[in-house]
């Protein structure tokens, strides 16, 4: 969805370029689901950006509630600012049930961070920022992802999306 809708516009070349690394991780007791982060972190700080542009960590169990995602989100941040890395890495966050704070729970607006599994996308800051230099206004691409979604409507969006009915 996010590529064949062109959610996100930096996403068709780091794949068309085969540079993204799919990380999948079935633990379900905490210090093992921090050490796959950890882990992955080493991995794409270890690797040549040509090779490995970028990282999907994927957990297929033990995240399915929202707020429990939300917790070990926030220790991946915490970690991130501790190891002063957040001007290497930044995280991108998707799960089937993603919903943003403030906004109406039956916005389709959620559906652009919903994902079929809980997802910690790790960007290299120095591909985003060189990718953000030839966009007037980072921000719109937000609106207009929403736009995308209102103009396809729910019925339609939820079929894309099935996981994150």
């Amino acid at each position: 969805m996010v590529v064949g809708l062109n959610l996100c516009p930096f996403s068709h070349n780091v794949i068309a370029q085969d540079q993204v690394y799919y990380a999948i991780c079935d633990a379900t007791i905490d210090a093992q689901l921090k050490q796959f982060y950890v882990n992955e972190l080493q991995r794409l700080l270890g690797a040549n950006e040509n090779d490995v542009a970028t990282s999907l960590l994927m957990f297929t169990r033990g995240l399915e509630e929202f707020d429990d995602y939300l917790d070990l989100l926030d220790w991946f941040q915490q970690l991130l600012e501790k190891a002063e890395l957040t001007e290497h890495v930044q995280l991108a966050s998707f799960h089937p049930q993603y919903q943003f704070e403030g906004v109406a729970a039956n916005d389709l607006s959620h559906f652009t961070n919903r994902s079929p599994y809980p997802t910690i996308h790790l960007l290299r800051q120095d591909q985003m920022t060189k990718a953000l230099a030839h966009v007037l206004d980072p921000k719109k691409i937000y609106i207009d992802n929403i736009k995308t979604l209102n103009k396809l409507g729910r019925q339609q969006v939820e079929a894309l999306c099935p996981w994150g009915k």
